[in-house]
C-alpha cells in the first residue's frame, strides 16, 4: 500500500509530494518498522506516477519480499534544474550541465530536523539510526552516498545506485575526512556497464569510498551490473541485491 500527501519544505519554501510505501497489514498490527528514506519518490512505485513511465515496481517488491520496512520517497524539484541543484550538496562546475548551485545540505538539514521527526510521529517506524536507510539513483545515488557520510549519525545504510559521484568526487572524499562514521555502517553501490564510459576509471573512485568505510570497520558492496543502463527498468533488478546486502548481510557474486 502506497499513501501520498504533501509536505511543507522550510528551507525551499515549497510544498512537495511524498510517497510512502506500508507493509501488507500495517493498519491491522501494532508492528514497528525499519524505514528506507528515498529519493525521486515519484519513480519508486507505479509506472504511471514515474518520469518516463517506468518505474523501479518497489510497491510489487515489498509485498513479497519478507524483511518489512517502510519505504518514504519524496519527489525532486520538477522545474527546470532545480533537482541537480537540490540533488548536489556542493557548488560544482559540471561539464556535461553547467553550474550546479548545490541545496543537498539544505535539503538533508529540513530532512533530519523536520521531516524524519514527522514521519517518525506518524509512522510505526523504528527510529534509531541502526533501523535507518537512505537510497537513490543518479543524482538521488550521489546524495545517498553524502547523506550516509555527512549525516551517519542518522542513518546508517545507503543504497548509492548509479550514484553521479564523479561531478563532486574531491568533496565527497574531503567530507569523509571530516566525518564521524560508525562501524556499522553497510553500503550499497552499483553502475551498469552501458552507462559507464569507462569502467576501470568508475570503479576506481568506488573503490576508494570502499576502502574508506572499511578503514572505519564499514563493510561495502559495489555491484558492476553486466548491460546495466541508467534508467528505472534497470535499477528495478537490483531491488533483492541491494535489499538483502543492506538488511540481511548478504553479498551476491
Amino acid at each position: 500500500m502506497v499513501e501520498k500527501f504533501d509536505v511543507w519544505m522550510t528551507p525551499f519554501t515549497c510544498e512537495r509530494k511524498v510517497h510512502v510505501y506500508l507493509p501488507e497489514n500495517y493498519y491491522q498490527s501494532n508492528e514497528r518498522y525499519p524505514v528506507v528514506y528515498m529519493y525521486d519518490g515519484h519513480n519508486l512505485f507505479h509506472d504511471e506516477d514515474a518520469t518516463y513511465g517506468k518505474s523501479w515496481g518497489l510497491e510489487t517488491f515489498m509485498d513479497h519480499y519478507d524483511k518489512k520496512v517502510i519505504i518514504v520517497g519524496i519527489e525532486c524539484n520538477h522545474t527546470g534544474n532545480e533537482r541537480l541543484n537540490e540533488y548536489c550538496p556542493y557548488d560544482v562546475d559540471w561539464a556535461f550541465r553547467g553550474p550546479i548551485q548545490g541545496r543537498g545540505k539544505l535539503l538533508m538539514d529540513w530532512m533530519v530536523q523536520e521531516f524524519k521527526p514527522m514521519i517518525d510521529s506518524r509512522y510505526r517506524t523504528i527510529p534509531f539510526r541502526e533501523c535507518t536507510a537512505i537510497g537513490g539513483s543518479s543524482m538521488g545515488g550521489l546524495m545517498a552516498l553524502y547523506t550516509v557520510i555527512a549525516y551517519n549519525q542518522y542513518f546508517s545504510k545507503a543504497a548509492c545506485i548509479s550514484p553521479a559521484n564523479s561531478i563532486c568526487q574531491k568533496e565527497l572524499q574531503e567530507e569523509f575526512f571530516k566525518a564521524s562514521i560508525s562501524a556499522d555502517t553497510r553500503v550499497y553501490f552499483s553502475f551498469g556497464t552501458k552507462e559507464a564510459r569507462n569502467v576501470s576509471s568508475r570503479l576506481q573512485q568506488l573503490r576508494w569510498f570502499e576502502d574508506a568505510f572499511s578503514s572505519k570497520g564499514g563493510v561495502c558492496m559495489i555491484n558492476v551490473v553486466e548491460g546495466g543502463e541508467h534508467n528505472e527498468a534497470s535499477w528495478e533488478k537490483e531491488n533483492p541485491i541491494y535489499f538483502d546486502f543492506l538488511w540481511k548481510n548478504k553479498k551476491r557474486s
